[in-house]
């Protein structure tokens, strides 16, 4: 029994059971009880709990067995936006902002280091604990039983907006037990995140790369052929569900982008059995009968999202011009916001005003027609207001706070990323063609969802990413081993 015990107090037992914790609490994003937060501060991961005990196990790993560090190359032009990310954090100090709403300049930098300091330890991590087959299969696996536990908590949502089952102060009541915010008041299904839009995107670039990299490989990570197949419609429920057009719009982009880049043999697989089904009876049936039930469902899609104002103004407005439609979409203020903080980029093109800093320099830029056209926008400037502004557009913060130079670096990192994505993809073996099409689907799945937020501590944006970099040193191990075997 004193064996047992050892065995299971083992360094790399603790880290596997604090890396299922991770995985388990990845869907709630804005947790209640977070130490030495402000109550503006919404990014809030309750993963970031367990990972941090995580990264102390790692740490001891390191000391004890420095053998197991790796430099991967995409470390390289990460280690150097971090670098030019600190430069322009001292430079931009030298430019005197003045305080803002009782936000000075340093209170501002520390935080949003706090937060680039958080989405750096969700991709190490992800990379130290997915070096091999085995640990693979092990995230992915726990990584999709939490998104069984958010589809249960967004039915529990769905059933009391819907079908009145539960009260719904009750499901408020057990939701404010964890999250920062209450239920939508219109009735959108925003599960354990923050709001239907942070729902979106985390099934957009942490869940869904994985479902469909399943349904074209046909690679499963549990020996229940139906598991992922089942998660695919339900992640495409609550999709619909939370109403948010910038989710349903990055996810719909990036499936096409993907099939584009990669899908041609799967499409011409796929219409090859189709066409060949005419032939008799039963298949001709068959395939009346899945042509109708696509029709029904598209239909039914855009049915229920019309249901929505918010939604089918996007289709219905009687807009004049292209700043006439972002206001009568609700979108006038973010565009606002965007072209507010690249005024601080066109002050300070190379090095930016220092990171956490943009929101010094929106306000001074925003546009004249913005002042009088949206309310939300007049609101803010007014004198009672709290709110410290930011940019909702990674890019254009990127631009803002770390000017052009740390702009690129990110956009190196990024592509460094997708260059190895092109290698793997190459290999022909069904466990790096899974891996590789999953990657892609969150890498395509990022790049868009970065443009409608602008935090560094959201898991969504480095976890898979931080998987794929792990997994891709074991690839170029196995592609130089498989060149040799054929030299």
């Amino acid at each position: 029994m004193i064996k047992s015990a050892r065995s299971f107090f083992h360094l790399d037992n603790i880290a596997r059971v604090l890396w299922v914790a991770v995985m388990l609490t990845l869907p709630v994003t804005s947790f209640r009880y977070f130490p030495f937060m402000g109550a503006e501060t919404y990014v809030r991961p309750l993963s970031a709990y367990p990972l941090a005990l995580l990264l102390i196990v790692l740490f001891i790993q390191f000391l004890r067995d420095h053998e197991r560090l790796t430099w991967p190359g995409a470390f390289t032009p990460l280690a150097a936006f971090v670098l030019a990310a600190l430069a322009a954090t001292v430079i931009g100090v030298l430019f005197g902002p003045l305080v803002l709403r009782g936000q000075a300049y340093w209170g501002r930098a520390i935080r949003a280091w706090a937060t680039l300091i958080i989405g750096l330890a969700f991709f190490v991590s992800a990379v130290w604990m997915n070096r091999s087959e085995g640990e693979l299969w092990f995230t992915v696996k726990w990584m999709l039983v939490g998104f069984v536990l958010d589809i249960l908590w967004s039915g529990v949502q769905g059933a009391t907006f819907y079908l009145h089952i539960l009260p719904k102060p009750l499901v408020t009541h057990l939701q404010l037990a964890f999250s920062m915010r209450e239920l939508i008041r219109t009735n959108r299904i925003s599960g354990m995140a923050y709001e239907p839009a942070w729902l979106a995107g985390e099934i957009a670039t942490i869940y869904l790369p994985w479902l469909f990299a399943s349904l074209l490989t046909r690679v499963r990570v549990t020996r229940f052929n139906w598991f992922e197949l089942i998660l695919l419609v339900c992640a495409g429920m609550i999709l619909l569900a939370t109403f948010s057009r910038g989710g349903i719009a990055t996810v719909a982009a990036t499936i096409v982008l993907t099939l584009l880049f990669i899908g041609g043999e799967y499409i011409r697989s796929a219409w090859k059995w189709f066409i060949s089904g005419f032939r008799n009876a039963k298949g001709m049936i068959l395939r009346a009968v899945m042509i109708l039930a696509v029709v029904v469902i598209a239909l039914g899609a855009v049915l229920f999202l019309s249901r929505k104002n918010y939604f089918s103004r996007l289709w219905n407005t009687q807009a004049s011009d292209v700043q006439d439609y972002l206001i009568q979409n609700s979108a006038g203020a973010r565009a606002a916001y965007i072209w507010g903080a690249l005024g601080a980029y066109r002050d300070h093109p190379w090095t930016g005003v220092g990171l956490g800093a943009d929101g010094f320099y929106i306000y001074q830029n925003l546009p004249d027609w913005i002042m009088t056209m949206v309310p939300e926008i007049a609101a803010q400037l007014s004198p009672t207001s709290t709110l410290y502004p930011n940019a909702k557009n990674l890019y254009a913060r990127l631009l803002a706070e770390t000017g052009l130079i740390g702009f690129v670096l990110f956009g190196a990192f990024q592509l460094f990323i997708l260059g190895d994505m092109i290698t793997v993809l190459k290999q022909r073996t069904a466990l790096w063609r899974y891996l590789g099409i999953a990657a892609l689907f969150s890498w395509l799945g990022i790049i868009f969802y970065n443009m409608t937020q602008d935090s560094f501590a959201t898991p969504f944006i480095w976890l898979n990413l931080g998987i794929f970099v792990g997994m891709s040193v074991l690839s170029a191990q196995f592609a130089a081993k498989t060149q040799r075997l054929f030299a």
